[in-house]
């Protein structure tokens, strides 16, 4: 898995690019830990993620739980096969998805 790390401000983009799983879920959750101090706006952007597990739904909860605190989350660009995960799980009714 690819991590793009855009900052600007208090506002973060995080364009993750492959497989969020098992194998990958400790490095995106490494990066929101050394990387969400004051950020007020988290974005995700997920055009180019083509798997998500359920260690990886885990990773954007966690993610979701400390925006909550700090400011707002989002996620974009949700692909047909991520979305459906997200659908079955209903992680599409706790998480913004535009």
């Amino acid at each position: 898995m690819t991590i793009n790390k855009t900052l600007k401000d208090t506002v973060m983009t995080l364009a993750l690019e492959g497989r969020l799983d098992t194998t990958t879920a400790p490095e995106l959750e490494k990066e929101l830990k050394d990387s969400l101090d004051g950020v007020t706006d988290l974005t995700f952007d997920l055009e180019k993620l083509e798997y998500i597990s359920s260690a990886g739904l885990r990773v954007l909860l966690s993610a979701q739980k400390t925006m909550n605190k700090q400011g707002a989350m989002k996620l974009v660009h949700v692909g047909e096969v991520i979305m459906e995960i997200f659908e079955v799980t209903g992680f599409s009714d706790i998480l913004t998805i535009q």
